[in-house]
């Protein structure tokens, strides 16, 4: 076929979904990918990195409860951890999400694709081959991020890993330097620490901006526990490559010396070389849309996922997918469109009520407005803090459990605006916090829910308790 109702460029997990959201409306699809079909997430992200750091974490576990304690002896097996990390991926093979994209019954073309016009695309096949396909309806820009370099001198000959080399080992180097405190740099310190790797993190600023102070300096405190050196608020001047390793140059004078040096210091857009320049954007830009993912001064083109910027979590990416796949059916049908906030075809919860997990030791999930973004946004707030190792459920759940909770209230609507737990194993209570975000739910109706005893979600009757009968 060289015509298809919808041109999804990017067969990752957002282009995969909006594909199928298209072709369950009664649309043809088509994938373009010029990597693996499952995109980032399956095979250098989510999915390998949580493979890395789940084994410590559950050995780290067993050590904090007794009776397991004095049962578990032995180290992590690190070999085991990577062959088990190469499951995940599939060993970086995609036979398995081209299976399913087929079953599904959409299209996929292997390829390099770029814009060539109004609704159109050229797809460069690795043996030069150029195939035109052009669509009915919509253009679907979901080709992702790449890990950006920054302009340190000396990086760009000095070999640095990002995410993807990061994830992807197949072996662990004896010590490793991380420059970033962000996400990707806390998690990698935290999984290559527990594989006896000497790691040394250098931030310019804290750890976790984006989060409550509490979760950056619980986590550093953490990592250094764990034999990290953390080094913050300082620069990183130069990095060169030797015959022994890298020597990285600080701010303050002073040098890190590693075998590796892992950049985790942001993304950028994967929209260089994708033709935007023949519908008149700009190359190497983030693609602006609206709340139904309809790219500004366009009726036709769409952005899902990292590109547009808006979030950049694969979760929150396959959240715009599902609306912009719907939407695009029911333009194309002639159907009513549910553009109003919260409605079928927008993907409101961009805006404020994103959750995320970092999965550091301890793990930090959150979703909403932290308090200063809550100010910021104008909200006359309360927060409210409380020590989670005083429930009752996690003294049951871990020997010596600490954490925090905190709870961001919009006095004015007595609604919960945002919510931060930094503890062991606090993402399994994360999707209750984004219910109450979400549907705004009022505090004297939260009463009503009855955490269940003794687990650790009772320490949402305690934050409520500490807040007091609204």
């Amino acid at each position: 076929m060289s015509e298809y109702d919808v041109i999804v460029l990017g067969a990752g997990p957002v282009g995969e979904n909006v594909a199928d959201r298209v072709v369950q409306g009664g649309l043809t699809a088509v994938l373009i990918e010029h990597e693996l079909v499952g995109g980032e997430c399956s095979y250098w992200a989510c999915m390998p990195s949580k493979a890395l750091l789940r084994p410590a974490q559950a050995l780290r576990a067993a050590q904090h409860v007794g009776g397991a304690t004095q049962a578990v002896t032995g180290r992590l097996d690190v070999e085991a951890v990577l062959a088990r990390r190469d499951t995940f991926t599939s060993n970086w093979k995609d036979d398995g999400q081209v299976k399913w994209v087929e079953g599904a019954g959409i299209g996929l073309l292997r390829g390099h694709g770029r814009l060539s016009g109004t609704k159109q695309v050229t797809v460069t096949a690795k043996d030069g081959t150029e195939t035109v396909v052009t669509a009915r309806h919509a253009v679907v820009v979901a080709t992702g991020s790449d890990a950006l370099l920054p302009p340190i001198p000396g990086l760009d000959d000095a070999d640095p890993w990002t995410s993807r080399e990061a994830t992807s080992a197949k072996t662990v180097p004896a010590s490793l330097a991380v420059v970033g405190g962000g996400v990707v740099g806390v998690e990698m310190a935290t999984a290559y620490a527990s594989f006896g790797t000497t790691v040394t993190l250098v931030s310019r600023g804290g750890l976790l901006a984006g989060s409550e102070p509490f979760a950056g300096e619980k986590v550093a405190a953490a990592l250094r526990e764990q034999g990290v050196t953390v080094l913050l608020n300082t620069a990183t001047k130069s990095v060169t490559r030797g015959d022994d390793g890298v020597v990285i140059e600080l701010g303050d004078g002073s040098s890190v010396s590693a075998e590796e040096v892992l950049i985790a210091t942001g993304r950028k857009p994967r929209s260089g070389d994708i033709g935007l320049e023949t519908v008149g954007l700009t190359p190497g830009e983030w693609l602006h849309v609206d709340d139904t993912l309809l790219v500004e001064g366009y009726d036709w083109l769409y952005a899902a996922g990292d590109i547009n910027h808006r979030a950049l979590l694969t979760h929150q990416g396959k959240y715009q997918a599902r609306a912009v796949g719907d939407v695009i059916t029911a333009r194309a049908t002639g159907k009513p469109v549910s553009d109003a906030p919260w409605g079928t075809h927008v993907a409101t919860a961009d805006h404020q009520a994103v959750p995320q997990v970092v999965f550091s030791d301890p793990e930090v999930a959150s979703v909403g407005l932290t308090a200063e973004a809550a100010k910021k946004a104008g909200y006359d707030i309360r927060v409210v803090d409380y020590e989670i190792g005083n429930v009752a459920g996690a003294s049951v759940y871990q020997d010596g459990y600490s954490g925090t909770a905190r709870m961001v209230v919009d006095e004015k609507r007595k609604v919960v605006l945002g919510v931060t737990f930094v503890g062991p194993d606090v993402d399994s209570m994360l999707q209750a916090a984004t219910i109450a975000v979400v549907g705004e739910v009022p505090l004297d109706r939260l009463w009503h829910a009855v955490p269940a005893y003794p687990t650790i979600n009772e320490i949402w009757l305690r934050l409520l308790e500490t807040y007091g009968r609204p």
